[in-house]
C-alpha cells in the first residue's frame, strides 16, 4: 500500500463516510440512516474516544470507545472497509484506542466480538469472560 494511512482521534467527521462504514460492515441499512439524521454526530460526540483511519480525505476505518472516563471502558464499532482489510488497519485503530484509554488510566477495557473477530481481539490479550453473560434488552 503506497498511500499514507492516517490514524487520528476526531470530534467531527464526514457523516456519509461514517454511514458507509456501518453499511459495509452490515450493521446499518437505509432505515437506520433515516431514523435520526443527526445520529452519526451523536455517536461521535457521545463516544469517549472516536478513532478514524483515512487515506487523504477518504475514511477507510473506524473504532470507538465508550467510558465513564474514570475506570471502565467498552470498545465497539471497530471496522475497516472490505478493500482495506488484512492490511493492519484494524490493528492501528485498536492500538490508538487502547493507548488513549490507558493514557487516561482506564485499564478495565472490554468489547463484544462477532465470532469471526475473536482471534483479532485475542491478539490484544482480550479473553472470553467465562463467568459473565452479556445481555441485551429486547423491546
Amino acid at each position: 500500500m503506497d498511500e499514507k494511512i492516517k490514524i487520528e482521534i476526531i470530534k467531527t467527521a464526514d457523516t456519509e463516510q461514517i454511514k458507509n462504514l456501518y453499511r459495509e460492515a452490515g450493521w446499518w441499512n437505509e432505515d437506520t440512516d433515516n431514523k435520526d439524521p443527526d445520529l452519526i454526530n451523536k455517536i461521535i460526540h457521545g463516544s469517549f474516544c472516536f478513532v478514524v483511519a483515512s487515506i487523504g480525505d477518504r475514511l477507510i476505518g473506524m473504532g470507538r470507545a465508550i467510558s465513564d472516563g474514570a475506570c471502565d471502558s467498552y470498545i465497539q464499532d471497530v471496522m475497516v472497509l472490505n478493500e482495506f482489510r488484512g492490511k493492519g488497519i484494524g490493528v492501528l485503530i485498536m492500538d490508538e484506542l487502547i493507548k488513549y484509554l490507558k493514557s487516561k488510566n482506564i485499564n478495565w477495557i472490554t468489547t463484544v466480538s462477532e465470532p469471526q473477530a475473536v482471534l483479532f481481539y485475542q491478539k490484544y490479550g482480550f479473553s472470553q469472560m467465562t463467568d459473565y453473560i452479556p445481555f441485551t434488552l429486547k423491546k
